[in-house]
């Protein structure tokens, strides 16, 4: 078989499979007719998801930040036409959604029902100074397993600095130390606009719509294949570390896909939001917390081939790895006007808002409206999560991940003080709880080997992608991450592009340097 007609497969149907579909037509000249993408969803894209309608209410699971260094990713949306205007690429549609709605927040934090008076200072003291400058400076090597509550004053996790921080990108006090540093060093430059989160890029609309339903069309125009509904159960690898090669692709179904020597398939291990389940304004979402087919296929193989990863080390203990979100849907736009005058950001401009104090770290987002391209007329979609919804609220005394859709609202009212007027804005509102047990599963302390790298040793015609593979310096629960990981592969597989562009060091310029200490000094 000539290596233009090897078949290309693709297990999982996230964004890394389909940024590396794209790779692999664009830049390596395979025919989209030879490359399959198996999803075992009903849809396409992942965790990028964007669903439901205005009768029922619609959900976003969660959403990703973008900035101007997600070099491979912007690499990727310079190609894809937008759905809105095919003249113009995503990544144009995406920078021109962002000069028209600039982000920059006049609340990202709320305490005792008011805009917090210091939420533009981050709190930290001389201590904690010490030790954020100390940790960017330890080699990760030496970072191995540890958490970062072992790492920092007690103190610490009391300030501004780590409000934000954790609730920006989720971190608890016992994940990675290591994943940590990375993210310091990777987003340095962002420091001085973390109290407004100034420089971070968002999509015009939930990341389906903006992101996953343009590349899907632009693959499906070349004639690349979907399979959803397609669980993969096992991958049946020949040979050892020396030398392996994938023979064969199991289905649940019972049906067997043969894998040529010439072939290549690409593997997405684990998955942050497997066993997703949801609720609704009286029905609590399911604590039945079982591993999802993603999960099963990583510890199957890891059992038996050296080199793969340690899935248990990210996926064992969902009461470190789990949160609750919400999306909410409204009929009206009073919520949204209070919102713009509480917090002083027009609709879409504030990003996240975080209620200090608050039992379950609660956080809400107003998204720019419409947030779906077929969003009904006069409807209106929020979105939030509680950060440690295993703790009792302060209006609605029971954890988070106990309570109903309405019960979630009337927490939210309580945080905001509203009266019981106001809190009637909720009346009739559609909101979606969803339980995600494994969204910061990577984010778990890991040690060496624990991800595989892109390429495991001997791997002849098979790639690891997405969030669950080992790449140098860049950072995980990024769209970036993902796309990277699929850019490496391609290029391992085919020879035929050149490697993904090095992580943009902005933590080696002085500039940088300078302008991060005095955000942190300043107090």
């Amino acid at each position: 078989m000539s290596q233009t007609a090897a078949e290309h497969f693709m297990v999982g149907g996230g964004i890394a499979s389909l940024a590396a579909a794209v790779f692999l037509v664009r830049d390596a000249g395979v025919p989209g007719e030879h490359i399959c993408i198996l999803e075992q969803r009903p849809v396409l894209g992942g965790s990028l998801d964007g669903s439901g309608d205005a009768a029922d209410g619609y959900l976003t699971r969660g959403g990703r930040m973008f900035e101007p260094n997600y070099v491979c990713t912007f690499d990727l949306l310079d190609s894809i036409p937008a759905l809105d205007d095919p003249s113009i690429s995503v990544k144009a549609d995406m920078l021109a959604f962002n000069a028209e709605v600039p982000g920059f927040s006049e609340c990202r934090l709320v305490r005792d029902g008011r805009k917090a008076e210091d939420r533009l200072r981050l709190r930290l003291g001389a201590g904690d100074i010490f030790d954020l400058v100390r940790l960017t400076l330890t080699p990760e090597a030496r970072l191995d397993g540890r958490t970062i509550e072992s790492w920092f004053r007690p103190g610490f996790f009391d300030t501004n600095f780590w409000l934000m921080w954790s609730t920006m990108f989720s971190f608890q006090p016992w994940h990675s130390l290591a994943e940590m540093r990375r993210y310091m060093r990777r987003f340095i430059h962002m420091f001085p606009g973390l109290a407004r989160i100034a420089g971070v890029l968002r999509t015009r609309y939930n990341q389906y719509d903006s992101l996953i339903e343009p590349i899907r069309a632009w693959l499906s125009s070349r004639g690349v294949r979907f399979r959803t509904g397609a669980v993969v159960s096992d991958v049946e690898i020949d040979g050892d570390s020396r030398a392996r090669r994938v023979t064969r692709l199991v289905l649940d179904s019972g049906e067997t896909i043969a894998v040529a020597p010439a072939d290549r398939v690409y593997i997405t291990l684990g998955s942050m939001t497997d066993a997703s389940c949801t609720g609704s304004a009286t029905a609590v979402p399911a604590l039945d917390d079982r591993e999802g087919a993603a999960w099963r296929l990583w510890r199957r193989l890891a059992a038996r081939h050296d080199g793969l990863g340690r899935p248990e080390v990210f996926c064992a203990d969902t009461a470190k790895t789990a949160w609750n979100s919400f999306t909410v849907t409204l009929d009206g736009p009073e919520f949204f006007d209070f919102m713009e005058r509480f917090s002083g950001n027009r609709t879409g401009t504030g990003g996240l808002v975080t209620f200090a104090g608050s039992g379950w770290t609660l956080s809400v987002v107003m998204f720019h409206q419409p947030h779906f391209r077929t969003q009904a007329q006069d409807t209106y979609v929020f979105w939030g999560y509680g950060l440690r919804g295993e703790r009792n609220g302060d209006f609605v005394r029971k954890p988070m991940w106990h309570a109903t859709g309405a019960e979630i609202l009337q927490e939210l009212a309580g945080q905001l003080r509203l009266t019981e007027a106001q809190a009637a804005w909720f009346s009739g509102a559609r909101i979606v709880p969803c339980r995600m047990p494994f969204i910061t599963s990577q984010f778990m302390p890991r040690r060496a080997g624990d991800r595989p790298p892109v390429r495991p040793a001997g791997a002849e015609n098979f790639a690891i992608i997405g969030q669950f593979c080992e790449m140098e310096r860049d950072c995980v629960f990024t769209v970036e991450y993902s796309v990277r990981s699929a850019w490496a592969a391609v290029h391992a597989m085919t020879g035929r592009v050149p490697a993904p562009p090095a992580v943009v060091r902005t933590d080696a310029r002085p500039d940088v340097l300078w302008n991060a200490a005095r955000v942190l000094l300043a107090g």
